[in-house]
C-alpha cells in the first residue's frame, strides 16, 4: 500500500512541476512584436488596374475572316495595368511600389501587404493609387491625421467600390 501511495505522490509532484513549467514559460520573457514607443500602420491592397487597351468593335470585314466560333462584335485584352501605389507619413514616402497584376495573362488584381512601425503620436498618413498606365496622376487619394497611441495598429485599406482608401 505505501509503495502505491509514494507512486502517486511521485506522479503528482512530477505533473506539478510540468504544469509549473509550462505555465511560467506560456508567461516569461515577454515578447512583443512592436516596441513600447511604436505604432504599426498596415497597407493592404487589391484592385485590378484598368485594361492596358480600350476594347474595340470589329468591322464585318474581321469579323469575316474569323472562325465562326470566335466570333465576338468586341475585341478586348485581358492585361491590366500594374498599380502604382505611395504612402507617406508627414510628407515623407516610406512605401512606394510599381504593383504588377497577377495572373498568367496579367489581368488579376495587383496586391500588396506591408507593415510600417512608426513613432507613437500625432501623424499625417497619406496614400495615392494610380492604376492606368496612360495616366500620370493618381486617381486616388486617402488622408488621415492620426494620432498613434504605442501599440497601435493602423489599418489602411484599398476598396473601389467604396470609394477608395478606408482607415480603420
Amino acid at each position: 500500500m505505501m509503495n502505491r501511495f509514494t507512486g502517486y505522490l511521485g506522479q503528482a509532484v512530477f505533473y506539478a512541476f510540468a504544469a509549473a513549467l509550462a505555465g511560467y514559460f506560456a508567461t516569461r520573457p515577454v515578447y512583443r512584436q512592436v516596441p513600447a514607443d511604436q505604432a504599426q500602420i498596415k497597407l493592404m491592397i487589391k484592385h485590378g488596374g484598368v485594361r492596358v487597351e480600350d476594347c474595340r468593335k470589329l468591322t464585318t470585314q474581321e469579323l469575316s475572316k474569323l472562325p465562326t466560333t470566335a466570333r465576338r462584335p468586341i475585341d478586348c485584352s485581358r492585361e491590366r495595368s500594374p498599380v502604382t501605389v505611395l504612402l507617406s507619413i508627414d510628407g515623407e514616402p516610406i512605401y512606394q511600389a510599381e504593383l504588377q497584376p497577377t495572373g498568367l495573362s496579367k489581368d488579376g488584381p495587383s496586391k500588396a501587404y506591408e507593415k510600417f512601425l512608426v513613432p507613437a503620436g500625432r501623424h499625417l498618413v497619406e496614400v495615392r493609387l494610380r492604376d492606368d498606365v496612360r495616366d500620370q496622376d493618381y486617381k486616388y487619394e486617402g488622408r488621415l491625421d492620426a494620432d498613434l497611441k504605442p501599440w497601435q495598429n493602423l489599418a489602411v485599406e484599398f476598396d473601389a467600390e467604396r470609394g477608395g482608401f478606408h482607415f480603420r
